[in-house]
């Protein structure tokens, strides 16, 4: 499968530190300069702006889906390729799930979290084959990737289920999986 279109997944806060802002920012412009389309969140703030406008500065086609319930709690963005706006959270990730190929998961809290486990619980069902990737920058899944394998030692998931997703510690890694170089 040729992968076009990937979905970031990853934080809307503005006061994380600010490294991880920037390594967004490397991911959206290695993006972009891949040719791939960007399907994201649609805010602007946090890791997923930051994502966006390196894309669209270096030149990208970028996608943002936004849901009216975060309209006044987080900055929506204004100057994309393509905006669309929803009544709910539930149709914000089935439109990105259904415009990309592959995800790539950066940093981010429950949102973020909701939406990867999502993501592999579909794949579960057979619902879908797209690449997962979990981009552990600065170590930041580890903990997650501690969680799940507790839920693999005790039975609660299958070991099937590790092959649907990759942990990756660089972008380079990430970048890889994407443009069928690994």
């Amino acid at each position: 499968m040729k992968i076009e279109s990937v979905c970031i997944f990853c934080g809307a806060s503005d006061r994380v530190p600010k490294h991880y802002i920037e390594e967004a920012k490397k991911v959206g412009t290695a993006i972009a300069n891949a040719g791939l389309k960007m399907i994201y969140g649609g805010g602007d703030c946090g890791l997923m702006g930051a994502s966006a406008n390196a894309a669209l500065a270096a030149k990208g086609y970028v996608i943002g889906v936004f849901p009216t319930i975060l309209q006044g709690i987080e900055a929506e963005h204004e100057g994309l390729s393509e905006h669309y706006i929803l009544g709910t959270m539930h149709a914000r990730k089935q439109l990105m799930f259904d415009k990309s190929d592959a995800f790539i998961i950066l940093p981010g809290g429950f949102g973020t979290m909701d939406e990867t486990f999502e993501v592999i619980t579909w794949r579960q069902l057979h619902m879908h084959e797209k690449p997962i990737i979990l981009y552990n920058y600065n170590g930041y899944w580890d903990k997650w990737v501690e969680m799940t394998n507790h839920f693999f030692a005790e039975n609660f998931a299958g070991e099937k289920t590790k092959s649907m997703y990759t942990v990756v510690n660089t972008l380079e890694e990430a970048m890889a999986i994407l443009t069928g170089k690994k």
